[in-house]
């Protein structure tokens, strides 16, 4: 990979800005240097220019948290009926030019490493990173480019099958799972997320594994069962404290992408469907997800793509809460409290997951309510409010598994449609736009994002011939593993 100007100026401000922060490795580097990247930088230019991606307004809130239904907008309404930004596109798609470009020059500077011996540990951590990421483009859009994809000497590559890469991620990341060796040196520095851990890294490899297994259970049951039950028996992710979860700080520029630092933040309101269901249920959670509208002093949500853009609902209506604002919350890549909702829905498949959908399912709330610091107390009174129910299994854990997501705009999206889940009493939950869709494929909410223009200007050709494959570049076409 060559380096821009941009690349290496912005690779030194991060370095030099996060290690003026003890939550984040030190990072020694060269000034005089610039062309020395070590591994370690490339790994946390990754991780940080991954998350930074993902959780920034445009992609988690504009997409993300409309498409989950969590919130509405007091601004640009026509995001919530589906009329998508391109900005908002191409920043999820520079997940390519940016992290996975890292990722990849990882593994080709370790080709000539003078440290041979931490050599497998760091590219198998390189290759589990490069597997989320390509899963959640995977998801976003269906058939993306993959086997040819950050080569530099391939400047137009083609579309691979999405129903083949997600075989071959999960090929991948049980290699990588395989391949690290506790007994051997890993990253010395450069990763915030685990600091280097092999255990915890296999961990989340294998997490990785069940979510993309579970994603697939409809359409390939057979090779989703083997996958989820080899990976439990591995070793998944089944305590808060092995969460991987990017830590961002209050200090800037290491702040979560979207915060309320040094400002007001009134773009967003939490929408209506989110707070009667919640409310309903007595939910202890939503006093922590969304504030008192200023109005009010009460809690209450706009109803879903009404359609108005005016700066005082940001007064009428609740704005997300002061945690999910706070500059250092966490960007989230997989939670104990996903994993175990992956294994209650594994267990009322019939597989063999070490456990059985209740007690997963009951894990799964509690695991969440951790992670929010709810009191013991009140987590307990409100597990026992929403007992699981083996009939309708998936309307019962899509919607705790729902309201537990909060803030994972993109993965809530697509476990929206992949479950297809109504209220456990067979009532729907969501509801389409108010004001009607603007995209005339849609109705109640996008199965995909259409491929980026930046695509049509430099890759016309195999975007095209991805475009017929999936059955056509529009928000309805449905993704392979929701054709069930």
């Amino acid at each position: 990979m060559k380096y821009s100007i941009y690349n290496i100026l912005f690779l030194f401000a991060l370095t030099a800005s996060i290690c003026s922060c003890k939550k984040f490795d030190e990072l020694n580097t060269d000034p005089v240097k610039p062309a020395d990247t070590s591994p370690e930088q490339l790994l946390l230019s990754a991780e940080k220019s991954a998350m930074d991606a993902l959780y920034n307004s445009i992609v988690n809130n504009r997409v993300g948290m409309h498409y989950a239904q969590y919130w509405s907008a007091t601004d640009k309404e026509e995001g919530s009926r589906y009329q998508l930004d391109e900005g908002s596109n191409s920043t999820l798609w520079s997940l390519y030019n940016g992290p996975l470009e890292d990722l990849k020059e990882i593994e080709r500077l370790n080709e000539t490493s003078s440290f041979p011996e931490s050599v497998p540990n760091q590219n198998a951590i390189a290759g589990i990173l490069q597997a989320w990421i390509i899963q959640t483009l995977a998801d976003t859009y269906g058939n993306i480019p993959y086997s040819q994809a950050v080569k530099p000497d391939v400047l137009m590559p083609p579309y691979d099958d999405a129903a083949t890469i997600y075989l071959d991620l999960i090929k991948q990341l049980n290699n990588n799972q395989a391949a690290l060796d506790a007994a051997a040196p890993s990253y010395s520095s450069g990763d915030v997320l685990y600091k280097g851990d092999v255990t915890k890294w296999k961990k989340l490899a294998n997490s990785l594994i069940v979510r993309i297994a579970m994603r697939m259970s409809e359409v390939k049951p057979a090779e989703a069962k083997t996958a989820i039950e080899m990976a439990v028996k591995n070793g998944v992710i089944t305590d808060n404290t092995d969460e991987a979860l990017f830590p961002y700080t209050g200090e800037a520029p290491n702040t979560y992408p979207y915060n309320e630092l040094g400002r007001e933040l009134t773009e967003f309101v939490v929408s209506e469907t989110l707070v009667n269901y919640m409310e309903g249920l007595k939910d202890p959670r939503l006093e922590i997800y969304a504030r008192p509208a200023t109005n009010s002093k009460t809690i209450i949500g706009k109803p879903y793509g009404l359609g108005t853009n005016s700066a005082s609902d940001a007064q009428k209506y609740s704005t997300p809460g002061v945690r999910v604002y706070a500059p250092d919350f966490p960007g989230i890549l997989i939670t104990s409290s996903e994993v175990q909702f992956l294994l209650a829905e594994a267990a009322a498949r019939g597989m063999n997951v070490g456990g059985t959908a209740e007690v997963f399912y009951k894990a799964g709330i509690k695991a969440n309510m951790d992670f929010w610091k709810v009191p013991e107390a009140a987590a307990t009174t409100y597990i026992n409010s929403v007992p699981y129910k083996s009939s309708g299994w998936k309307n019962v854990i899509g919607t705790q598994k729902w309201i537990a997501m909060y803030m994972q705009g993109l993965q809530s999206w697509y476990e929206r449609l992949r479950l297809q889940f109504t209220k456990p009493d067979g009532t729907p939950l969501f509801i389409a736009p108010v004001a009607g869709s603007l995209d005339p494929n849609v109705t109640m909410v996008p199965n995909r994002l259409t491929y980026p223009v930046v695509e049509t200007n430099t890759n016309a050709r195999n975007k095209d011939a991805a475009a017929a494959a999936i059955g056509g570049d529009t928000k309805g076409t449905k993704l392979w593993w929701q054709k069930f």
